[in-house]
């Protein structure tokens, strides 16, 4: 699912201060595809939102467009 990665990074970094931090990975948990977004310290407050919004946002964008059928999360994970 690299569209799916890229579409996520591409995002991201558009939100960003620093777009050359994001980072993004892919795991499987079951039958899930699960995309693990990483951005500066400084920037994790852009890509969550004031009340996680922009991060249910940036979910749902990945949801859409998965193919039908393919479940996928985006996990916000905070580096030091």
């Amino acid at each position: 699912m690299a569209e799916l990665k890229d579409l996520l990074q591409y995002m991201a970094g558009q939100l960003v201060d620093k777009p050359e931090d994001v980072r993004v990975a892919e795991r499987s948990n079951g039958g899930e595809l699960v995309l693990e977004l990483r951005v500066a310290p400084s920037d994790i407050g852009k890509v969550i939102g004031r009340g996680g919004g922009v991060a249910k946002d940036l979910r749902m964008i990945v949801r859409s467009a998965a193919p039908v059928g393919k479940r996928v999360n985006v996990e916000i994970i905070e580096t030091e």
